[in-house]
């Protein structure tokens, strides 16, 4: 059995993770934990996150001797703000852990990305160019061999998923940039209460236009611009993006299918929708990536669905701490 700690275990990903690793059969819980001046030390999962009670009871710690936790672990789960773990990622890669990090502190590795979308300076080189981006449909491999995971952000999981098949299949004109319209629940924003994510405040409304930080971890591990709009939807969960580019000379709705088809037809956690649209209300509580799309002329307008708490952060982590196991890739998640 394989210790697993959940750092940022109070969180809405934190509590998810606690509930799968609870489900897995080849892991134990060895240590929830929060930083140690949140309101949310010493209390009870359960207490937290009702859904848990009769299931998990165990005691939210404040983290406060990291190397003690690191020695009582295998695999620790980073549900954490961005610097947060990129100052504690180190400290338990140092000790041999497998870490899976849910935050953007080791996800693209461009000069200056940090300073410019994150508000600091990244301070390890080594381990930004050792970590493997966990996108798990298209990085299996690498996934295997590599001891830090940067699981990607929700937005770019349902994005890239519906653009990499015809991207890699040449059947796009990247002239025209491809243009991702995309609505979050506002879960995404996180458990902490502000204004803006207050069901009395929320509207369906744009954010970060031209400057939102998934835009350009998009595009880095597309290997293309993009122009991408997130907005805010007044619902719990889930994402729905909807996506719109231009065929390349020559690719007909033929060609589309069977880009999807052989890229996806092996892969559990991707459900292909080629006679209907996805919707959210179908993938909220599930681990699934549905996909449909539409071809009309040189155009193809490609849909995608996830929870974002779950393929867009906790499950995808998951899904990537089976694929590195060797587990089956939907461990604990169906």
């Amino acid at each position: 059995m394989l210790k697993t700690t959940i750092i940022g275990a109070s969180g809405y990903t934190g509590a998810e993770l606690a509930l799968m690793v609870h489900k897995h059969p080849e892991l134990t819980l060895s240590g929830l934990y929060v930083s140690a001046n949140s309101l949310d030390a010493g209390k009870d999962i359960a207490q937290l996150h009702g859904k848990l009670a009769g299931i998990i009871s165990q005691s939210v710690e404040p983290l406060v001797d990291v190397d003690a936790v690191a020695k009582q672990s295998d695999v620790v789960f980073l549900a954490t703000a961005h610097q947060v773990s990129h100052d504690l990622a180190p400290q338990f890669l140092a000790q041999g852990c497998q870490v899976f990090d849910l935050s953007g502190a080791f996800r693209v590795k461009k000069e200056g990305f940090y300073n410019q979308f994150y508000g600091f300076e990244h301070q390890h080189a080594v381990w930004l160019d050792n970590a493997v981006y966990g996108l798990a449909e298209w990085n299996a491999e690498a996934i295997k061999h590599s001891q830090l995971i940067a699981v990607p952000g929700c937005y770019p999981t349902a994005s890239q998923l519906a653009i990499k098949p015809l991207l890699d299949a040449g059947l796009i004109d990247k002239v025209q940039w491809p243009v991702i319209n995309a609505t979050s629940g506002v879960t995404g924003a996180g458990r902490k209460a502000s204004m803006t994510n207050s069901f009395c405040e929320v509207s369906l409304q744009p954010y970060g236009v031209f400057n939102h930080r998934h835009q350009p971890e998009i595009a880095s591990h597309l290997g293309t611009d993009v122009i991408f709009t997130p907005h805010l939807g007044n619902f719990k969960r889930g994402i729905l993006a909807t996506i719109t580019m231009k065929l390349a000379a020559g690719s007909d709705a033929e060609q589309v299918a069977s880009a999807f088809n052989s890229a996806y037809q092996s892969k559990s956690a991707v459900r292909l929708l080629e006679s209907a649209l996805p919707s959210i209300q179908n993938v909220e509580n599930t681990p699934f990536c549905d996909i449909g799309w539409k071809v009309q002329g040189e155009h193809v307008i490609v849909v995608a669905a996830i929870d974002n708490l779950l393929k867009g952060a906790s499950s995808q982590a998951m899904q990537c701490l089976n694929i590195h196991y060797g587990f089956p890739e939907l461990t604990a998640l169906v």
